[in-house]
């Protein structure tokens, strides 16, 4: 069998491109995979949420092959590369013709998409799901979300993949701790990735405030503003001490910045049914990682992760389990232990490349 694959890959800033790159090395040992490949078997494309994905988009619906949803919400990636006139069309052809008023009034506050619940409630996958022979998925909440949209969809749901991560000098961790200038006894949070509105970094930072008062930590937040609407509303909070930045890091120092600190938060809210290669990459280094409660992040037990409620209680949760770390730091290791041990069980990128192959195999 000859494999088609198409998807961003590194240098292109994007989760979507660093896991593909990991996968692609994985199918590579199984079988015959050609990126962007004129003529195959059966092709393999990657859907995510931005622009990247546009040219992608176009080639599974003209040469139908399997689709892997890394986002499970593709309203988003609509409203930034379609006209008014294409966005009415493809809201009308997922949600019919009645509910025309209500697009028309979507893409007028689309400015307002980033935060707004209703938004996530339409994902608008009708389309490509129908002429797909199969979907990959790699969580309950994001099939949920297709089988609502076409009852007799393949899926096919698939843990995400993470390659060993590799493990810095402790004298290098050291270093760049003293560098932010994080003493040895501080209790060291971080936030990784593009800083959207749905990583509630609004509701971390007022959490990290108010536990400040009853511990020793300090919050890095490392990545890049997709909003600078959401940037210069958040900088007074950002300036208060105790809160080192760092940009977008790349992929070489990456991991460095992830072993420096002790936890991770990675909270999701409103979710397009994505699973986060962030809590992939932290939980597989043995960190403790509190996420957002949902059908995104069942597959993981409670003594894997901590989970926090979206709705009125989030920031008070969330604080509290930042005390509860930065005092009793052995109950976060061991949650980090037992993290980094489901990892390596199922998302060892030769396991998770098998099933790929399977499912591409089951339709040649």
């Amino acid at each position: 069998m000859k494999a088609g694959f198409f998807s961003p890959l590194p240098p292109a800033r994007t989760g979507v491109a660093d896991y593909s790159a990991a996968l692609l090395r994985a199918l590579s040992r199984l079988g015959e995979v050609t990126v962007d490949a004129a003529d195959a078997d059966v092709n393999l494309y990657h859907l995510g949420n931005n622009h990247l994905h546009r040219e992608i988009y176009g080639r599974a619906l003209k040469t139908p092959g399997v689709i892997v949803l890394h986002d499970a919400v593709l309203h988003h990636f609509f409203l930034g590369t379609l006209s008014e006139s294409a966005y009415l069309a493809e809201f009308i052809y997922n949600y019919g013709a009645w509910n025309e008023d209500l697009a028309r009034d979507l893409w007028k506050r689309r400015a307002v998409s980033g935060t707004d619940p209703i938004y996530f409630r339409f994902p608008m996958i009708q389309r490509v799901v129908e002429r797909s022979m199969a979907v990959i998925v790699h969580n309950p909440g994001a099939a949920a979300i297709v089988k609502k949209h076409v009852a007799g969809a393949i899926i096919h749901e698939i843990p995400h993949l993470l390659e060993p991560p590799p493990f810095p000098p402790g004298y290098e961790v050291i270093r760049l701790r003293k560098e932010l200038g994080i003493g040895p006894q501080t209790f060291l949070f971080g936030v990784f990735g593009h800083l959207r509105e749905s990583k509630r970094l609004t509701t971390v930072l007022r959490a990290f405030h108010r536990a400040r008062t009853a511990a020793d930590i300090a919050l890095l937040v490392a990545g890049e503003f997709a909003s600078s609407d959401l940037a210069r509303s958040l900088e007074p909070m950002l300036h208060a001490s105790g809160i080192p930045r760092a940009g977008y890091v790349p992929e070489s120092d990456f991991w460095r910045h992830a072993a420096a600190v002790d936890a991770c938060i990675n909270l999701r809210y409103p979710t397009a049914g994505e699973t986060s290669g962030i809590a992939m990459r932290l939980m597989g280094l043995g960190k403790p990682v509190i996420l957002s409660a949902g059908y995104e992040t069942a597959r993981f037990s409670d003594s894997e992760c901590l989970r926090v409620d979206a709705g009125p209680a989030e920031e008070e949760m969330l604080a509290e389990y930042m005390i509860w770390l930065a005092r009793f730091p052995g109950d976060g290791r061991a949650i980090g232990e037992r993290a980094a041990a489901h990892i390596r069980k199922f998302h060892d990128p030769s396991k998770v490349a098998s099933l790929y192959w399977e499912a591409l195999l089951s339709l040649t």
